[in-house]
């Protein structure tokens, strides 16, 4: 809260989807994205450079989100994957995880599903769950 804000946001938006749009599948983008209508589909930002989503309080995404920094203020049905930042406002509602290296939650926001803070080592490195293998039991 206090602390100082990781990474830069891309501070340009490059793209826009209107109000009155419907997508349907997904969206790959650089730089920055508002989206004020609907999309059902993943939206992933190319790892090129800092990517920036914004999601208007008229706004809804049915799927996987994956970029570096988010501004949530609309409805998101799927997992958020942040790199850096995930700024959830009063009107956000999230069903599903939440990734992220740094989150900022203003009063309204609601979160269904877990809130999953990464440091810099394990979103590079990927998950660091081991699958178990079970062991043959002898008779």
């Amino acid at each position: 809260m206090f602390g100082k804000k990781t990474g830069k946001p891309q501070n340009q938006i490059d793209s826009l989807i209107g109000a009155n749009t419907h997508i349907e599948g997904n969206i790959t983008f650089s730089g920055g994205l508002r989206v004020d209508g609907h999309v059902r589909g993943n939206v992933i930002a190319t790892n090129d450079r800092p990517s920036t989503l914004v999601l208007s309080d008229q706004a809804a995404i049915e799927g996987r989100i994956q970029v570096s920094h988010a501004i949530i203020n609309g409805a998101v049905t799927g997992a958020i994957e942040a790199s850096e930042y995930v700024e959830l406002q009063p009107k956000a509602k999230i069903s599903g995880n939440i990734q992220y290296k740094s989150l900022e939650v203003h009063v309204g926001a609601a979160v269904n599903g877990m809130l999953l803070q990464q440091d810099k080592d394990d979103i590079q490195s990927g998950s660091k769950v081991v699958p178990l293998i079970p062991v043959a039991h002898r008779d």
